[in-house]
């Protein structure tokens, strides 16, 4: 008895067309966000090709109707990881005391008249899970629950990493803004 069974040539034409349709759609977006994670072009395009391969053997399980865009982002995001992985070991989560304690404080609001070319520089200034959190936000516009799914942390965590994350990004800008003097020290909480 044979575990494999092809599946009839008009099933597969209607997934091929169901995938074409669902999937294909959202690639560039798929492949800016690997860029954006990967910042080499040539490793984005290996990690967006993987996430369609990855996509296209699964597809068969994926529901009709639902969202593709955040399925293909939860598959992005689990390969990313799983390269990752292989190339550091990490920890998530062991940010300490300290790092809560700064957090918590009420935060100046950021000077708009940052370039950006500087709030790019800012946020590749800061650690990867404090990209990733903020990409999935504020540039892809995935709500707490796609994030939450896609990253597969509860909705709490979502959105403590990512108050922690704006903190950190806003930090980084308001240092730009101290050294180009657009605000003064105090500004930053430092003392005058």
């Amino acid at each position: 008895m044979s575990f494999f069974r092809p599946r009839p040539a008009d099933a597969e034409a209607r997934l091929r067309e169901d995938f074409d349709r669902e999937a294909w759609p959202h690639f560039r977006e798929i492949a800016r966000a690997a860029l954006r994670l990967t910042r080499r072009p040539a490793e984005a395009e290996d990690l967006a090709s993987e996430v369609y391969l990855q996509a296209w053997k699964s597809f068969a399980r994926f529901e009709r109707g639902t969202n593709c865009r955040a399925w293909l982002y939860k598959i992005l995001w689990n390969v990313n990881l799983q390269r990752n992985r292989k190339k550091v070991p990490f920890t998530l989560g062991a940010e300490g005391e300290e790092k809560l304690a700064e957090t918590l404080a009420a935060e100046e609001p950021t000077p708009t008249e940052i370039k950006d070319e500087e709030v790019a520089a800012a946020l590749d200034a800061i650690s990867a899970g404090h990209r990733q959190i903020l990409l999935l936000s504020d540039v892809e516009e995935f709500t707490y629950k796609e994030i939450a799914a896609i990253l597969r942390v509860p909705i709490g965590t979502v959105m403590s990493r990512l108050s922690r994350a704006r903190a950190a990004l806003r930090d980084k800008v308001r240092g730009t803004a101290v050294a180009q003097a657009i605000v003064g020290p105090a500004a930053q909480g430092g003392n005058p």
